[in-house]
């Protein structure tokens, strides 16, 4: 589906979109006093509270509901801050427009799920305002796409996406693990699609809010949004990736901004010439990869004339093992070299079974 997308802000300079504000709006108390520390800060966009939590125990605060959006009107008139937050069903966009919210977003939750989508897009039906996606719980990119463009058809053409990170299996350092790769190949399908980094939900902790907010930055993200709350230790919900307003202001200052084009001769020459160099490294590593799937395809035939199995774990491990451990000795990380050798193995492995069914066929015959 071929989508044009309008910006979600009138921006006077390319600085990033900057959305701050508590996970939840817990009191009117602070959801206004977490505001006019923001406000005090130019290089806020908009100001972000949750009205409706969607959680995963019953038992957990879900939030204040209905009352907590005329605390964000407040916020608009105290402040001048433009307001969003998070709707997941009909009713949710019905109330949140009632009471003039400036950007609705979907949630991960959402996000996931077409019929929560498709019910979203439908109230929207007619409607002009912002709407920011996150993307689902999984990493899904065909999905994040999907809710996109159901948003799109309802006729919202400002449109930006949140990356939040992904549900991961295992030890990690995230709350939500980035797979920077995903949102990279989003943004290569549709360039004029703004990409805001929620730094708060991939880290699930404080102490690499700056790192995270910072990389993407530097892959050339539109945005970032992060939850600031005045007292975060006492935080109703997701206290331990909050920050009080003073550290926010601080990050933002911290952060490098980077330009993505530069018109320098001398700059564009270099850069032409380097990857000019990747070029053909990259078209060696094609040819070689091409090699070993002929080698590949001869051991498959081999196995086959000897009644072997494709898989033979050992000599699996053993290839993983040195793989790795010769890469790391290269400055290459375990993780990178996990995923490169996976995809080798299992191509290496496609090629051994068509091999082995050819074989199979021309004995049918």
């Amino acid at each position: 589906m071929e989508m044009t997308f309008q910006p979600i802000l009138e921006k006077s300079n390319n600085n990033p979109i900057v959305i701050a504000g508590p996970c939840s709006a817990e009191s009117e108390e602070q959801v206004l006093s977490t505001a006019k520390e923001l406000a005090k800060d130019d290089r806020v966009d908009l100001f972000r509270a949750g009205i409706w939590k969607p959680r995963t125990r019953p038992n957990s605060f879900e939030g204040v509901g209905v009352i907590g959006l005329k605390w964000l009107k407040r916020v608009k008139e105290e402040t001048g801050l433009k307001t969003t937050t998070e709707v997941a069903k009909r009713d949710h966009v019905f109330e949140a427009l009632k009471y003039n919210v400036d950007v609705l977003w979907l949630g991960a939750r959402t996000t996931v799920n077409p019929f929560s989508v498709q019910e979203v897009a439908d109230a929207l039906e007619g409607v002009d305002i912002p709407v920011i996606i996150k993307n689902p719980i999984n990493p899904d990119l065909k999905l994040w796409i999907g809710a996109i463009e159901r948003i799109y058809k309802a006729g919202i053409k400002r449109i930006a996406v949140i990356h939040r990170g992904f549900s991961h299996h295992g030890q990690t350092k995230y709350r939500n693990v980035p797979r920077w790769e995903i949102p990279i190949e989003l943004k290569r399908l549709y360039p004029d699609l703004p990409i805001i980094c929620d730094n708060s939900h991939i880290c699930g902790r404080r102490d690499i809010l700056q790192q995270v907010a910072q990389k993407a930055l530097d892959l050339n993200f539109d945005g970032m949004m992060t939850e600031v709350h005045p007292d975060p230790d006492n935080a109703w919900s997701d206290a331990k990736q909050q920050i009080v307003p003073k550290v926010f202001s601080d990050m933002l200052t911290e952060l490098v901004l980077r330009k993505e084009s530069f018109d320098d001769p001398m700059f564009v020459n270099k850069l032409e010439h380097l990857r000019h160099e990747i070029d053909e490294i990259d078209d060696e590593l094609i040819n070689i990869l091409s090699q070993r799937m002929k080698i590949s395809e001869a051991i498959g035939e081999y196995k086959k004339e000897n009644n072997i199995a494709i898989l033979q774990t050992n000599r699996w491990s053993e290839i993983l093992e040195r793989s790795v451990a010769k890469g790391k000795a290269q400055n290459l990380s375990e993780d990178f070299m996990n995923v490169i050798w996976m995809a080798i193995h299992q191509e290496s492995i496609n090629h051994q079974v068509r091999i082995m069914n050819a074989k199979s066929e021309e004995k049918i015959k």
